[in-house]
């Protein structure tokens, strides 16, 4: 059987136990954030997780190497993970990308006019601020981070410093591994006191290791 052919039933799989876990399972929903730099991935593993767990592929909008595509906070109910014999039921919250600086000169780089360029910064202002926000009424966060860039950002150390404040559970994702250049371990070593687990959302390499961690961390 090819590869390909065996992720196809197991996904059905997957879909029909959660299908029928849903019916049965009475627990609240724990809420969790996915946050992190703009282009780090979290709208590629908010769909990830949507297609693994429900009939959905793209719930959470399309992704785009334009920085601050995702501009608002976008939510999903009742997406019931089932991993390594824990059950845990999620309400997933993308979030806009978190940044210190936006500026619309940057947005000009990739192509778009001035106009459109300073109405996408303000948006994006806009939902870092919301994202923010967000964090008040949240179980926990799943901080993703991209696996090729240096962990040690001002954004990455004021938003790990800013939930360890809040007292919230973390758990750090490091994404694209799926790149030559990718290094999850200086993410380890920048962050050693959080859980991490290193993912492609991408290519879907090492997911069920993200939900047995989901499972036993916010489970």
């Amino acid at each position: 059987m090819k590869s390909g052919d065996k992720m196809g039933i197991f996904r059905r799989l997957k879909r029909n136990v959660s299908s029928l876990i849903r019916r049965i399972f009475k627990k609240n929903s724990t809420r969790i954030g996915i946050y992190g730099p703009p282009n780090a991935g979290k709208t590629t593993l908010a769909n990830r997780i949507l297609m693994d767990w429900t009939e959905e592929e793209e719930g959470f909008g399309e992704v785009s190497h334009i920085p601050h595509e995702t501009r608002r906070a976008m939510r999903r109910n009742g997406i019931v993970i089932n991993a390594n014999g824990g059950v845990v039921k999620l309400d997933i919250v993308d979030t806009p990308g978190l940044a210190t600086k936006i500026d619309f000169h940057d947005f000009m780089k990739h192509g778009l006019k001035e106009e459109e360029a300073k109405k996408r910064a303000k948006e994006a202002t806009e939902g870092v601020i919301e994202a923010i926000k967000w964090l008040d009424d949240l179980d926990g966060v799943l901080l993703v981070m991209d696996a090729t860039e240096d962990p040690f950002t001002q954004v990455n150390v004021v938003v790990v410093g800013n939930m360890e404040a809040r007292n919230l559970p973390l758990l750090i994702v490091a994404n694209k591994i799926d790149l030559p250049s990718a290094s999850p371990q200086r993410i380890a070593t920048a962050f050693p006191q959080h859980p991490m687990v290193a993912i492609s959302a991408l290519e879907g390499h090492n997911m069920e290791e993200l939900y047995e961690a989901i499972a036993e961390r916010f489970g």
